[in-house]
């Protein structure tokens, strides 16, 4: 006999309960009227993920109550139809991230979880207590076992609901999104689950919280570890998968997603997380500086494709050092976008500011300090802009730069959320290479011109860093992979540049604690995965 189980990947929100219970019942309608026996939801759907310190809230818990009591009645109708619904629980003083079942109106089972990530982005062990019980459940003669997310990243608890009878392992996830990681979601189910003889339903929730992104893009396997269903990438999608027995039929293209490159993945990503972080945070539109570089370029074309181009409104704000070609390229992208676009200049205001400083600065010639001023005159102008009107400030600056504090507080910092904060230069170049195959809306000569600040004469970033080649070879080995200064010399870099770049990163990390939340991309970002004190004398 067919067993029918419907993947929902939906978008939650945190803490929106309603919302989601909502948006849970229409998946659930739809999946049953294509005939759907099961329907699994990402891990905490319910409530969102990660719901961080709201789970230490009764009130919290209380409301999950009413609103997993009420969600039941809601699907009661639809008779025999099994929905895995992912929600906390506090049981005599005990915090449990769990997932139940919803059959004929009332709840016939709750798995709790067990291996309780911490580390990287989690934080699971502040939050939660760990279980070790399983849960199997029959539809039709195939019997349905219930993990978590971490729960199959170790071979323990697929084990335990193996040998508690289980055939095929539904695990409801909060996967965030980094690049190249669905290859090792593949490779970890394969030794954990599939080789425990189980075949494995992957549900993994879509959409952005605060800096996390999560990709969806959930799969299936059979008992061999082959892939026979996959998602889409970034985007809520509801498949159904028939199971012939223990086994997923296969053989029909429309179950696989297209492949998508890794600049493909991550701009879809990019969008996603703005698109989210303006919309459920209800913010009306943004800004941003535009300059004529390449980083605000690419700010630009994903602002207008995750928002339209009417909730989006640029900013020029030149200065003396602002090259005509500045002007010409963001004019010529700007039209091609069809977004609101205004010129502000900074001159006046640059000229009040070196009056007013005349005499503390008598005698002494113009370094960063004037540049610099530059910089927080237009941060004041867009957060002006951003208070009279509500549109949040998107701020511009990539990875290199927050790595080695090529960035000024108050200045381009200024604004409510870092787009591409987790984006290195050479991606950032790689990312509008592939935004143009899409439709060239960003100026060749942007992509092609040396990048500078303008804020001195003749200025160009090479100036002050070396190559973003090598800054951000650097910076991948140093901060994202942990190697040391001795490992990183040793695969051939420069001893000059090894010992700049990384000083750099550690004497700015007072810099990045004043950021603005951004996307996440890469397996470590700065932000929730980078913990280092500011003050310190290691300097290894």
């Amino acid at each position: 006999m067919t067993v029918k189980v419907a993947i929902a990947q939906i978008n939650s929100t945190v803490g929106d309960l309603a919302g989601n219970s909502a948006k849970i019942a229409e998946f659930a309608r739809r999946a049953a009227s294509q005939g759907a026996d099961i329907v699994l939801t990402p891990e905490l759907s319910l409530v969102g993920y990660p719901p961080e310190d709201l789970l230490l809230r009764q009130a919290f818990y209380d409301k999950t109550v009413e609103a997993m009591t009420a969600l039941s009645a809601e699907l009661a109708d639809l008779r025999d139809v099994h929905v895995v619904v992912g929600h906390p629980i506090l049981e005599n003083g005990e915090r449990f991230n769990a997932a139940s079942v919803i059959v004929n109106g009332a709840i016939s089972g709750t798995y709790r979880k067990y291996a309780l990530p911490n580390d990287a982005v989690f934080d699971e062990k502040r939050y939660f207590s760990s279980a070790d019980a399983p849960l199997v459940f029959e539809v039709k003669g195939v019997r349905f076992g219930l993990n978590i997310c971490e729960d199959t990243w170790f071979p323990h608890a697929p084990a335990r609901a193996r040998a508690a009878g289980a055939q095929v392992l539904l695990v409801p996830n909060g996967s965030p999104f980094h690049m190249n990681k669905q290859h090792l979601r593949y490779d970890i189910m394969r030794a954990n689950v599939t080789a425990k003889g189980l075949a494995l339903v992957y549900a993994n929730l879509v959409g952005a919280q605060d800096e996390l992104i999560f990709d969806g893009n959930s799969f299936v396997m059979d008992k061999q570890g082959n892939v026979t269903a996959q998602l889409k990438h970034a985007e809520e999608d509801l498949q159904i998968i028939v199971f012939d027995g223990a086994q997923p039929v296969t053989g029909t293209t429309s179950q696989m997603a297209p492949t998508l490159s890794v600049e493909a993945q991550v701009y879809q990503a990019l969008v996603l997380g703005v698109r989210d972080y303006i919309g459920k945070n209800g913010f009306p539109g943004v800004l941003l500086g535009l300059s004529g570089g390449v980083d605000s370029a690419l700010v630009l074309a994903i602002a207008v494709d995750a928002l339209g181009a009417d909730k989006v409104r640029c900013i020029m704000m030149p200065s003396p050092y602002t090259a005509e070609i500045s002007w010409i390229d963001s004019r010529d992208m700007v039209e091609r976008l069809g977004v609101r676009y205004d010129e502000i200049s900074i001159n006046e205001c640059f000229s009040a500011f070196k009056s007013t400083l005349a005499k503390e600065f008598e005698g002494l010639a113009e370094d960063t300090a004037e540049e610099n001023i530059q910089a927080r005159i237009r941060g004041t102008l867009l957060m002006a802009l951003s208070n009279k009107f509500g549109a949040i400030v998107l701020t511009t600056g990539n990875k290199s730069e927050m790595a080695v504090g090529y960035c000024t507080l108050y200045g381009d910092m200024a604004g409510g959320f870092a787009v591409i904060k987790d984006i290195a230069k050479t991606l950032v170049y790689r990312l509008c290479a592939y935004r143009n195959t899409l439709g060239e809306v960003i100026p060749t000569r942007i992509l092609t011109r040396a990048p500078s600040a303008e804020l001195r004469p003749d200025q160009t970033d090479q100036d002050s860093l070396p190559p973003y080649e090598v800054l951000d070879a650097i910076m991948q080995m140093y901060m994202e992979e942990n190697q040391s200064i001795a490992e990183i010399e040793a695969a051939g870099y420069r001893t000059e540049d090894v010992q700049r770049i990384t000083r750099l990163i550690k004497i700015n990390e007072y810099k990045r604690r004043q950021a603005p939340v951004g996307c996440r991309v890469t397996h470590r970002a700065f932000g929730r995965d980078w913990r280092y004190p500011i003050t310190s004398k290691f300097r290894e």
